[in-house]
Formats: C-alpha cells, structure tokens, sequence
C-alpha cells in the first residue's frame, strides 16, 4: 500500500447487503493497518493487520464498504509471510463466498485447510473443520464436474450434498471401477503390441 493510513470500513454480508444495527450480526466497523493488496482467482483481496483482537486478516475488497478516512498513521508490520500471494492462497479465511456455479456442492476433505485453500478453484468456499478435517463448498457446471474436483485432493471426501452430488459421485466410482477391472484392461490391446516377454539383441 502506497500509504500508511488506517483504514476504517464495514464488511458487508455475502450477499452484499449492510447488516443493521438491530441485525444479530451486524458489528461496529472495523478500524485495520491495510499492508497489501493481492488478487488471485479473479478477485482482490486485502491483507490487514486488526489492532483488536491483534492479528492479521484478510478481507474481500468487494465487501468492504469504506467510511470516512481516518487520517490517522501507521508504522508498517512485518508480514506473517514473505510470500504475501501464497499467503492469502493458502488461507482458508479470507472472506471467500460461493461462486456462481450452475451446480454447487459440499463435502468434508481429510485434509488440513491449508492445502485445501491453495488448490480449490477460485469461488470456492474453505472451512476449518479440525487440523485434519476442512469443509470445502465449491461448484461447476456440471455434478459430475463437482465430482471429478474432490478426486483430485487425493484424500478422504464425505460428501455433505446435495443428493445430485452424491449420485455424481456414486456414477463416477462405478465408471472408475469397470475402468480399471480385469476385463477392461484385457479388452483393449493396441495393435502391434506384444504381450509375451521382451528379448533385446545383444
């Protein structure tokens, strides 16, 4: 950031609405030490540091609705990573909401939420569960799409719906297991292609 200004704002639902002082959860706006701006996956993403409760955060830069310039400085932090990029793709809490998908689904990955963050297509939604469990919401235009995405974590999945991706999955595990039985392997054999032992000349 070009200046060390603090930033004062209100960080508005999902939806884009402004929660109301009677709203349950409407809070007093914010007051932080903004240090970067990053964008990954189509959209911007500012890192702060919030003097309460005294931690970094990261925040969508389409939720934020600005109040007045406080005028008020700063002195600039260390930032909790060099790598201020790979900071906010490996940080499962930086505001994130669904994207607009025509189909969209959750599941619990057996996997920490750092990885999961970093490699979960952008508009997808990482929850930490525990440090071994993560809930990662996440859409396509297809179930199967959707399907196809959780197998490549390469761990664990329990699929928390809908029923659409459910019997996504189920269709894709009986499509994996008829491709890799006895029968399929044997049904194909490309021509010209020896089965028998290899002998080499000498």
């Amino acid at each position: 950031m070009r200046t060390t200004q603090l930033l004062r704002f209100d960080y508005v639902r999902p939806d884009g609405r402004l929660p109301e002082p009677h709203d349950a959860d409407f809070t007093a706006p914010l007051q932080v030490e903004p240090h970067e701006l990053v964008t990954w996956a189509g959209r911007w993403y500012l890192v702060a540091y919030v003097a309460a409760p005294g931690s970094w955060q990261i925040f969508r830069v389409d939720r934020i609705h600005p109040r007045p310039p406080t005028g008020a400085c700063f002195p600039r932090r260390q930032l909790p990573e060099p790598d201020v990029a790979r900071y906010v793709m490996t940080s499962w809490d930086r505001g994130d909401t669904p994207a607009r998908w025509q189909c969209c689904g959750t599941a619990l990955v057996d996997l920490p939420p750092d990885p999961v963050a970093r490699w979960a297509p952008g508009g997808s939604v990482v929850e930490h569960v525990s440090p071994h469990q993560t809930r990662l919401t996440v859409g396509a235009w297809s179930w199967a799409g959707i399907a196809g995405l959780l197998a490549t974590f390469d761990a664990d999945i329990t699929v928390l719906g809908p029923s659409e991706l459910v019997d996504a999955c189920r269709t894709l595990a009986r499509r994996y297991s008829r491709a890799t039985s006895a029968d399929a392997t044997t049904r194909y054999r490309p021509s010209g292609v020896s089965t028998g032992p290899w002998h080499g000349s000498a």
